[in-house]
């Protein structure tokens, strides 16, 4: 039982809930920095360690809170709240608190859920179980924004993940000289054109932001493939005059679209359909490959 569209829309769903997860518990460590004299931070899209732990002392007061007044009225509360020591300090903070333990079980549901969900299509079994740094949540990400039978050459993949190279020889961007003129419907219900992207930028985000930083965090196949290429572009003195963020953000790029490849090929083979080799390999009898 393979059922794409319904795991995409559980994956989303979890990004979702996690993003107002963040969100949440940002403003409750900021709100607690404020209240102790410290200056509010820079909004983040994550949480710090610090934030984390002050985060789970919280939830762990909130827990015995919520014990010992399951029945009491909200005045009562925050009598009982005025008169406790304790990290929480209001009855608003306590709620706030709420909110985000809420936020996280929903989360914790939804990654259990899509764990089971993941399994039933051969991709997992057949080679993403055995990829370190790709788990059940990032392989939700690539089963349900991925399909192989569309993408005749690895190079599709490569595209709709924003990974090609534009005409101007630059990786594929959000900037105005790499965007398309897109079709679309507006409110008089006339067609009309638009600036637009040409990949999905979920994707992107997720290959690059959380599934490339897994691999270099893990180790395994992928990292000595970054490893690699960052070298050669450390030693050819063509790149000399890149920063080390840009070598860095090229090796993980590369790092990503070799995974791309071998998923290609994995995925086209457990489907049955035929296998064409890449530019590289065709034309310049390069090989590559984790």
């Amino acid at each position: 039982m393979q059922n794409k569209p319904a795991l995409r829309a559980l994956v989303r769903s979890f990004y979702d809930v996690q993003k107002l997860r963040i969100e949440a518990g940002n403003r409750i460590v900021a709100n607690v920095r404020v209240r102790l004299g410290q200056a509010p931070g820079q909004p983040t899209e994550d949480i710090s360690e610090e934030g984390k732990q002050l985060l789970k002392e919280m939830r762990d007061e909130y827990c015995l809170i919520t014990d010992g007044l399951t029945t009491a009225k909200a005045r009562k509360k925050a009598k009982e709240l005025e008169a406790k020591p304790g990290i929480i300090s209001d009855a608003f903070e306590f709620e706030l608190v709420g909110y985000y333990d809420v936020m996280c079980s929903e989360e914790d549901s939804l990654a259990a859920g899509i764990k089971k969900l993941v399994e039933f299509f051969p991709i997992w079994d057949g080679f993403l179980l055995d990829v370190r740094g790709c788990g059940p949540a990032m392989a939700a990400v690539i089963i349900s924004e991925l399909d192989a039978a569309k993408a005749r050459h690895v190079s599709s993949f490569w595209k709709y993940a924003g990974l090609d190279v534009a005409e101007d020889g630059l990786g594929r961007s959000r900037r105005a000289e790499h965007l398309i003129d897109v079709e679309y419907t507006n409110r008089k219900g006339e067609f009309a054109t638009r600036k637009g992207i040409t990949f999905n930028p979920f994707l992107k985000t997720k290959l690059i932001g959380v599934l490339g930083t897994s691999f270099l965090r893990l180790g395994g196949e992928y990292r000595l493939i970054y490893d690699g290429y960052k070298h050669r572009l450390e030693t050819n003195p063509a790149y000399a005059d890149l920063s080390k963020g840009h070598r860095h953000n090229m090796a993980i790029r590369y790092m990503i679209k070799i995974f791309l490849k071998d998923l290609w090929l994995a995925m086209r083979t457990l489907e049955g359909l035929p296998i064409t080799q890449d530019y590289a390999e065709a034309k310049l009898g390069l090989k590559h490959g984790a």
